[in-house]
């Protein structure tokens, strides 16, 4: 019997023996262990995955990347001076000047139809071809109504300099409104959204001047400041219900900075009447002139009577 007991312990230890020494228990993970391994993993194979795909060998010059600027002219952007707080009838909420935009992208503005009721939305491209044109209804309301547009282009080039162009006219016609804001459209990339800055306010600020107001002896004198587009004269128009200029002054501008003017439009009628008093700037950089609209990049205006 003790014999029967020994070989059975020692069968037992030779068995223990040839066992593999037991693991030692495991250390739970932290529950946000397993995502990360997951994420190096995923990065490590794409990382992997690049380095082993060949390089192709280009035959032409390689296209700038998006995120180089586009070397065109610049357009300042300069502190308003006092007295530049009347809101734009066309006041761009978004995009901004100088955005970096691609098709399709939104557009929002708050805008005050002219008395026709009818708004034209334009995209304009480099050479300041229309790339989309919008006609709308809108019911005129004078501290402006918000607007959504979905805009969408098709262009050549990689990227270019471009234009939104927004005009109300009157009921007999005449622009009554228009204001252009300055962005990047590229045919691929991510885009780059700017706030409006100063650009929700008119560009021309008359000391002492209301609608409607009525000017005699055959002269229509004002004075104020004026934030100019760009360095381009400024004109100054009187024009009557039939579209006729009854009188011009081109105000020179001084840079682009906000400066003082002063002028005298001297006119002639038999009668009371009525007449739209226009301030003009056009964008030189724009080559192709619009059958319509020409070259302007922005238009203020005012009703007034002129009496005998």
């Amino acid at each position: 019997m003790k014999l029967r007991l020994i070989l059975s312990a020692s069968l037992f230890g030779l068995l223990a023996a040839c066992l593999p020494p037991s693991a030692p228990a495991s250390t739970p993970l932290p529950p946000d262990y397993l995502p990360t391994v997951v994420a190096l993993t995923g990065q490590a194979a794409f990382a992997t995955a690049a380095a082993l795909t060949p390089t192709a060998t280009a035959t032409e010059t390689p296209l700038p990347p998006i995120s180089q600027p586009v070397e065109i002219p610049p357009t300042a952007t300069p502190t308003l001076a006092a007295g530049f707080t009347e809101f734009a009838q066309i006041r761009f909420v978004s995009p901004g000047p100088m955005s970096s935009l691609t098709s399709p992208f939104i557009l929002q503005a708050i805008i005050a139809a002219g008395e026709s009721n009818t708004i034209q939305i334009d995209l304009l491209g480099e050479n300041g071809r229309v790339l989309q044109r919008e006609i709308k209804k809108l019911t005129r309301n004078p501290l402006g109504v918000f607007q959504r547009f979905d805009i969408k282009y098709e262009i050549r080039a990689v990227t270019e300099a471009g234009y939104i162009r927004i005009s109300t006219k009157d009921d007999f016609g005449r622009i009554q409104a228009l204001n252009t804001m300055p962005i990047l459209i590229y045919s691929v990339g991510t885009p780059q959204i700017n706030p409006p800055g100063n650009f929700i306010y008119e560009r021309v600020a008359m000391d002492g001047f209301k609608e409607l107001s009525n000017f005699y002896a055959g002269e229509v004198a004002l004075k104020g400041r004026i934030w100019p587009y760009n360095d381009q004269p400024i004109a100054v128009e009187l024009v009557d219900t039939k579209g006729k200029v009854l009188s011009t002054r081109i105000l020179r501008m001084n840079g682009v900075d906000t400066q003082p003017f002063e002028t005298v439009l001297p006119y002639k009628v038999t009668e009371p009447t009525a007449a739209r008093l226009t301030f003009r700037q056009d964008n030189p950089l724009v080559g192709y002139s619009d059958p319509e609209l020409g070259k302007l990049v922005y238009v203020y205006t005012v009703e007034v009577i002129l009496n005998p």
